[in-house]
């Protein structure tokens, strides 16, 4: 998958500004990255329309396992209101990718719905970053705190997901 992905990736970035020729030229987009790889894999981009918030450890209240009794999951731990995304989900968030993980990989776009929150009611999600208020910030510097993201539900899992 990491390889495929690779491929992609730079496949998006040698086909930058190629109009075609005689077709009329497209309005960039503002995630070529994420639309390329959405299309390519086949992951509908707008299939859900979410608004986002963000929590880390060391916040208030947040604990180290999510309501499955799984431990939380830097940068792939998503909360959701389960009548909206059944818990068990995966999801894919096309403006997550590219975003460094904890291990100084490329985030995939893939997110875990492992976890459930009071507030998060409705087409909202919770995005688990890591620790610390500091991991949250590569989100900031994407605009992705005000606003809201794409995704797709694309298959479920058991037990705990992949780390």
């Amino acid at each position: 998958m990491k390889r495929i992905l690779a491929c992609l990736a730079t496949l998006a970035i040698a086909t930058a500004g190629f109009s075609g020729g005689a077709q009329a030229e497209q309005p960039a987009s503002t995630d070529p990255l994420g639309e390329l790889i959405g299309k390519v894999i086949g992951f509908p981009s707008t299939d859900l329309v979410l608004k986002a918030t963000l929590y880390h450890a060391g916040a208030k209240g947040i604990r180290s396992l999510d309501s499955l009794g799984c431990s939380v999951t830097p940068m792939r731990t998503l909360a959701v209101d389960p009548t909206v995304i059944p818990r068990r989900t995966i999801v894919f968030i096309k403006e997550t990718v590219g975003m460094a993980l904890p291990d100084g990989s490329k985030h995939d776009g893939l997110w875990y719905a492992t976890d459930i929150g009071g507030a998060i009611k409705g087409n909202r999600i919770d995005l688990f970053t890591g620790k610390g208020s500091g991991s949250m910030q590569q989100f900031f510097q994407r605009g992705l705190t005000s606003g809201a993201l794409n995704a797709a539900k694309i298959g479920t899992f058991q037990g705990c997901p992949p780390k």
